[in-house]
């Protein structure tokens, strides 16, 4: 799972793995660990309607309602978008670069942009 962050915004991206495993479990949590201070990014499911985001002791929940879950899961469908007071929210699926990068990307999603 990766996270950015820019002011108040925060956006999720899932490989294909992450995106089952939320589906089948609800719950996917990832760790950065930085000297002393970890700093944990969580995605749950929930029983709300809409998306939110927490910061609790050094991490960060985001809770998708379980209905958005199950059409993200069993769709094409490439993400979801909200706001939870101030922060804008943004959950997608991580598809493969078009680019070179040079992170392992096997497990992401087909880019639609590679299409014929």
């Amino acid at each position: 799972m990766k996270i950015r962050i820019k002011d108040n915004s925060v956006r999720f991206r899932l490989s294909q793995s992450e995106v089952a495993l939320l589906g089948q479990t609800g719950l996917v949590s990832c760790t950065t660990e930085f000297t002393g201070h970890p700093l944990v990014y969580t995605i749950q499911t929930s029983s709300d309607s809409e998306l939110s985001v927490l910061f609790i002791e050094n991490t960060i929940v985001l809770k998708m309602p379980e209905v958005m879950v199950n059409e993200w899961v069993s769709t094409d469908r490439v993400g979801f978008d909200g706001q939870s007071g101030l922060v804008k929210i943004l959950i997608e699926k991580d598809f493969v670069c078009i680019d070179n990068s040079v992170e392992d990307q096997s497990d992401n999603y087909p880019n639609p942009s590679l299409k014929c």
